[in-house]
């Protein structure tokens, strides 16, 4: 299984064929315009599912899967956070509760970002089963950002997570630490000088342990479309 999430800096239509070039299974894009507003044809395949959450038509959370993966709305979307949002995917082989983020809620005074997903983590807490679990997309944060005065920085988003065996992706395969990533995400401006990772893919361990591979976008293939770069996520199947 080929999980994608990818900022695409909004107009996804324009931009649609770039990524689905990687033929993910399941493709998660933040500013993605609302579904009816694209078109698929020969060259941009129909999905097997699409769902949209948002308030702006031109810049939501979409969710595609492709093959036979199919997605389902959790009727328990609470509101209050937006664009994180619970979804089942469901094929022969798994039966996952992905949570597609993009925290991005300038409302809320606590925190339009981080905040987002450590409010989430413990709303959903009961759905964390801390097996076939993803959470995957922009979490606006890193450990270099992080308050000791404040509740619920990245770290402590990271800690919560690595209690039920949650952990990310990109740091397991690649060995790396939180806050010393050696691939960013996000370029501010898209300056190659200015780089940042912002983008998480988290998985329960019964998925990481049949990683295959995590790439990072590169600055220079994908500045012409976007700030951020995608991360492409590859699966073997559950043991």
């Amino acid at each position: 299984m080929k999980v994608i999430t990818w900022n695409c800096n909004m107009a996804f239509r324009k931009k649609a064929s770039k990524i689905l070039a990687f033929k993910p299974d399941i493709l998660i894009v933040q500013e993605c315009e609302h579904i009816d507003k694209i078109t698929f044809y020969d060259a941009l395949p129909q999905p097997t599912s699409a769902i949209w959450y948002g308030e702006n038509v031109n810049k939501g959370l979409g969710i595609f899967s492709f093959n036979e993966y199919k997605l389902r709305k959790c009727r328990n979307h609470y509101a209050a956070f937006k664009t994180i949002a619970p979804i089942e995917i469901i094929s022969n082989t798994y039966n996952i509760m992905l949570f597609g983020i993009w925290a991005n809620n300038p409302t809320d005074p606590d925190g339009q970002y981080v905040t987002q997903v450590w409010k989430a983590i413990h709303h959903y807490n009961r759905q964390l089963k801390g097996k076939q679990t993803l959470l995957a997309g922009v979490f606006n944060s890193n450990a270099i950002w992080d308050r000791k005065s404040r509740i619920g920085n990245h770290s402590d988003v990271v800690k919560k997570l690595a209690k039920k065996g949650i952990k990310s992706c990109y740091h397991h395969h690649h060995s790396q630490v939180h806050g010393q990533e050696a691939h960013p995400t996000f370029f501010l401006y898209k300056h190659a000088d200015k780089p940042y990772h912002l983008d998480y893919c988290f998985a329960s361990s019964d998925l990481t342990d049949t990683l295959v591979n995590v790439e990072i976008g590169q600055h220079n293939e994908w500045y012409p479309y976007s700030d951020h770069v995608p991360i492409i996520i590859e699966f073997d199947g559950p043991k």
